[in-house]
């Protein structure tokens, strides 16, 4: 029912003191809270955590981030010193995976400095152990606003699924906020706000427009945050930034909060701090607040399209020429998890934001 040393029991407290709270406090709270925060307890990660993301399926996919990487910074100007940044590494495996791909351009390896975006001290561990053998030693910082200036390539892996959203419900033709009290039985529960929001305006359009009574909308503050952080750095050096996640193209209302524990979808609300909650990325707001604050916007495009377009198929192919019979099985999966539509290829999608003068592949030839 959840004691004095959880999560749950910490909620209860803080709701029974201060009244319901906001769903994006409850996330960041389910995720981040220094003593039960989801990521900040565990590894979470693979086939014997809650969920196993695109480096963790195949190498490819990192690989193919990294020659990627490469190809930007060239079109850059080959900066030196370059600040290739991660946010939320997971493991490590796609930044390892890039690098050893990277390794085939011996002044990229040079040039670049490692920084890892990751609060978590559990996963700094696992991340450290796994990127031993690199040629780079990572610099871990807290946030991006820490990683110092200059040419910057950042890379969003299913990160921004992470970042708390607020949800509004429409009533009466107004939006109230979506919180997270406790119901007369003593559980956590959905609540409203008593009173509707009052500035709607913070809603985007493809939000508000054609939507009604009942409707759920969301939105993502630190997206915004995020994207205004990357734009204050491209006015000043060359920046590209990738983000790969799932989500939708275009802004509608729609409730997407999930829950997952050990591979199985649960609900948000069952056992706080320890289910990863995550919410698509709404890539249309995404590109909207980027254009604004001056990015320019590349995509979203499939993750299928990406991938097939860096040469997925190509290095699938030369992978399984040199692999031994019993791990050829193993990499066909997990390539074709990666770009089929009815897994990972169709939902996933993947955008660049850059600075003035940067169209890095595939999207020219993609859009």
């Amino acid at each position: 029912m959840g004691g004095p040393d959880t999560l749950l029991a910490k909620l209860k407290r803080r709701i029974a003191r201060t009244g319901a709270i906001t769903l994006a406090h409850y996330m960041e709270a389910c995720l981040s809270d220094v003593e039960f925060g989801y990521y900040a307890t565990r590894d979470p990660f693979g086939a014997e955590g809650d969920f196993i993301t695109a480096p963790e399926i195949s190498q490819i996919f990192g690989e193919l981030i990294g020659l990627w990487c490469v190809s930007v910074w060239r079109d850059m100007g080959c900066p030196s010193p370059l600040r290739l940044v991660e946010l939320g590494p997971g493991r490590g495996a796609l930044m390892a995976d890039a690098l050893r791909a990277a390794k085939l351009v011996p002044e990229f390896i040079q040039a670049a400095k490692i920084h890892l975006v990751e609060t978590s001290p559990v996963l700094r561990g696992v991340q450290a152990k796994n990127l031993q053998a690199c040629a780079i030693q990572p610099v871990w910082h807290d946030r991006l606003g820490d990683v110092p200036g200059g040419a910057a390539i950042v890379i969003a892996n299913e990160f921004l699924d992470a970042l708390p959203v607020r949800q509004f419900e429409r009533r009466e033709g107004a939006w109230f906020e979506r919180c997270v009290g406790v119901s007369e039985a003593g559980d956590l529960a959905f609540c409203t706000a008593s009173s509707p929001l009052e500035t709607p305006d913070i809603l985007p359009q493809g939000l508000r427009i054609g939507a009604k009574d009942g409707d759920i909308a969301e939105i993502r503050p630190g997206a915004e945050a995020l994207v205004e952080d990357l734009a204050r750095r491209a006015k000043h050096h060359p920046l590209a930034a990738l983000v790969i996640d799932y989500g939708h193209g275009t802004s509608a209302p729609g409730e997407t909060l999930q829950a997952v524990r050990a591979h199985e979808f649960s609900s948000p609300l069952a056992t706080p701090g320890e289910a990863d909650l995550t919410a698509h990325v709404d890539f249309a707001a995404l590109g909207d607040t980027a254009a604004k604050n001056d990015l320019q916007v590349h995509g979203p495009i499939r993750q299928a399209k990406f991938l097939n377009a860096l040469g997925l198929r190509e290095r699938c192919a030369r992978l399984m020429e040199k692999a031994p019979d019993k791990d050829k099985e193993l990499i066909a999966s997990g390539a074709k998890r990666l770009a089929d539509a009815a897994q990972m290829g169709e939902l996933f999608k993947v955008m660049a934001l850059t600075s003035e003068g940067l169209t890095p592949p595939p999207f020219a030839e993609c859009l």
